[in-house]
């Protein structure tokens, strides 16, 4: 009898593990000009695509909310294929959170009010501003009472004392890629064994910008604008700079311009006239002197806002993370480890990791590990 049950309950557990791989997350983040979308089971993820969108077709729209039909029409036939293709179940629909109202981190139901100002576009015309929606839209075909996004870029926990700049009227604000900051500090954390919740980090996010982020109890509680104006320069951005030459150059040309300058035609492709890491690296083990002046002035850069994070958090670093796409280049990441390692462990997670950590906020919720925020 004992045997005959206990092979009752391994064929039990054995039928829920399969169904659990069965259940999925319909996973939605749209660009530009693309739109990728994911299923992932608590494992990973079982079908992605991206959808590329000509140019020429974006260009008709004014709001990014009126390209809700266009874009969703795609995305819905390719999921509605992939589930019946693999019989797998939808058990949760998740988007990219757009620019909305600061809000704290992490996952929150799509409800009324967010779709309204998604729908406006009220902080920014965006297209990420779609995920939400198109995410709304999958969770009511598919028969689900919710759909969430995860860590919006306006997700604000920052410290007060961080905001302030030195002039009253010009606030330091939280403009962060949280989704992936938050997502790898929780990776290293579980992977580490510790509460992410009592746990502090630094992370350096090495992209297009190079957003530096102290993190305290899982929170962003102070960051550099790594879009405009503050923080390391990167492949492509400007970072801090004097202000006599700033003002010389905003005085000297229209403020389009400039903003132009700082954001995408500084940096790396301003010096050395490439915003591509690999021909950097490609230059630097080939020895090109201009090319080794700014690689090392970029990781001494990237150091000392490391150093100036880990002195805000009072040297209480559990570890220091680095990622996105430079993370890839091992031999960049050993070299700033060698400024910045005897300040805490680091740890490398390269790429973006945005599917993954919108699939694992929507799963925290559905698996009853987290409860979702109101907007």
């Amino acid at each position: 009898m004992l045997r005959f049950f206990g092979f009752w309950c391994f064929d039990q557990f054995f039928e829920e593990r399969i169904m659990s791989k069965l259940e999925v997350a319909v996973v939605v983040n749209p660009g530009s000009t693309s739109t990728k979308f994911a299923l992932f089971n608590r494992d990973g993820s079982v079908y992605d695509e991206t959808v590329r969108h000509p140019q020429e077709e974006i260009a008709k729209f004014n709001l990014v909310s009126e390209q809700f039909d266009f874009r969703y029409g795609m995305i819905k036939q390719a999921v509605d294929k992939a589930v019946k293709e693999k019989g797998l179940k939808v058990v949760g629909s998740v988007g990219r959170g757009g620019p909305v109202k600061p809000l704290e981190g992490g996952t929150y139901r799509v409800n009324k009010s967010l779709i309204d100002d998604l729908t406006s576009c009220k902080y920014a015309n965006h297209a990420s501003n779609l995920g939400g929606l198109i995410a709304h839209k999958i969770a009511e075909d598919y028969g689900l009472s919710e759909s969430y996004i995860v860590d919006p870029v306006t997700t604000d926990n920052m410290w007060d004392k961080a905001r302030l700049s030195g002039l009253p009227r010009i606030e330091r604000a939280c403009r962060v890629h949280a989704l992936n900051i938050k997502a790898v500090a929780r990776k290293i954390a579980e992977k580490n064994g510790d509460d992410f919740y009592k746990a502090n980090f630094v992370v350096a996010h090495l992209g297009g910008g190079i957003p530096v982020a102290a993190l305290e109890g899982g929170k962003i509680v102070d960051v550099n604008d790594g879009l405009l104006g503050m923080g390391p320069f990167s492949l492509e951005r400007a970072g801090a700079l004097p202000l006599r030459g700033v003002m010389k150059l905003c005085y000297s040309k229209p403020e389009a311009e400039v903003k132009k300058i700082f954001s995408s035609e500084s940096g790396f492709k301003a010096y050395i006239g490439t915003n591509d890491f690999r021909t950097i690296e490609e230059k630097v083990v080939a020895g090109d002197p201009e090319t080794l002046k700014v690689y090392e002035a970029f990781k001494y850069q990237i150091a000392k806002e490391i150093g100036s994070y880990c002195a805000a958090l009072k040297g209480k670093v559990d570890g220091i993370i680095i990622t996105g796409g430079c993370a890839y280049f091992k031999a960049f990441v050993k070299e700033l480890e060698e400024y910045v390692g005897w300040m805490a462990p680091v740890f490398s997670y390269p790429g973006e990791n945005e599917l993954d950590a919108l699939a694992d906020g929507a799963f925290r919720v559905i698996d009853g590990k987290e409860v979702p925020k109101e907007y």
